[in-house]
């Protein structure tokens, strides 16, 4: 395991921010953390990647511990945050040369390691432009090629896309992956459900510094129920009639019927409504999403 937790606690105060935090992360995968704000997301990145210390419990990546061994850890991973920590008044070609020589680069080696990323990146033609003149997801790449100047083995995201628009977002998804194929290890957090589902081979869900699920997006979204259809008639009295016929729950005109997802129970049901006279206006199938999930979790947490 590239990434090993056990009994991880963090407190401010009387506030208890992470609650014995046990995760395992397998090399060469992606895992996201969800959760509601203040769930220990970004508690959890800092800690794993020695920006702040646990009160209790341990964390090790890539075998070294994160307190005792810090400056080990640091030399095998990279950290994107919440906001692109870029210098505006450099260009995108500066921003990369100086981080190569921070990690003690030569100029040559520097100067060539940034042209790669430029272009992995898209960024060849703004180069040489200051940064200040980019969009915000132009800013978001050089910022992810910035944490790919050492070529770590373990990329922390936190909030890769936060405040980007759905191209930016997109385009940010597709150099995500390229990475994932290129067998670096990704652990990141999120508010978009879309994301994780698209990017995570696995899925931990915390709330109030508990692990309240743990899985891929698949068995998670199974967990809340099957598929189901949803009949939609003229009035809520048709429904009933519905209901009476198919079974269901009605709520309002529609009929919500549990189902196997297969064509043909969609086909029973729409023969056992013809039969009794009652036709549907609308039929859909309705498959769980990452939302239902992540909903139900926080309201059995809010419950507990």
């Amino acid at each position: 395991m590239i990434v090993e937790t056990t009994g991880l606690t963090k407190r401010y105060g009387s506030h208890t921010v992470l609650n014995g935090l046990d995760l395992e992360v397998e090399e060469g995968s992606v895992l996201a953390l969800l959760g509601p704000n203040g769930a220990g997301k970004t508690t959890a990145i800092r800690i794993l990647s020695t920006l702040t210390r646990p009160d209790g419990g341990s964390a090790r990546v890539c075998g070294h511990d994160v307190v005792r061994d810090g400056a080990a850890v640091r030399e095998v991973i990279s950290l994107t945050g919440q906001y692109a920590a870029v210098d505006e008044e450099q260009t995108g070609r500066e921003n990369l040369v100086m981080i190569a020589r921070l990690r003690r680069s030569s100029r040559s080696a520097a100067r060539a390691r940034a042209s790669e990323l430029l272009e992995r990146f898209g960024l060849t033609d703004a180069a040489d432009r200051r940064v200040r003149t980019y969009s915000g997801g132009m800013r978001r790449r050089l910022d992810l090629a910035m944490s790919l100047v050492a070529k770590p083995r373990l990329l922390f995201l936190d909030e890769p896309t936060t405040g980007l628009d759905p191209m930016s977002r997109s385009t940010m998804w597709d150099a995500i992956g390229d990475l994932v194929r290129d067998g670096v290890t990704i652990l990141l957090t999120t508010q978009y459900l879309e994301e994780a589902d698209r990017l995570a081979g696995r899925i931990v869900v915390l709330h109030h510094g508990d692990v309240v699920a743990d899985g891929t997006a698949d068995a998670l979204k199974s967990s809340v129920g099957g598929t189901r259809l949803d009949l939609v008639f003229e009035t809520t009295e048709d429904a009933r009639r519905a209901q009476s016929v198919v079974g269901g729950v009605v709520d309002g005109p529609t009929v919500r019927v549990p189902s196997d997802g297969s064509a043909l129970h969609l086909h029973r049901v729409l023969d056992d409504l013809r039969v009794a006279r009652v036709g549907a206006v609308r039929v859909s199938a309705h498959r769980p999403t990452l939302d239902d999930v992540f909903t139900s979790l926080v309201l059995q947490g809010v419950a507990a």
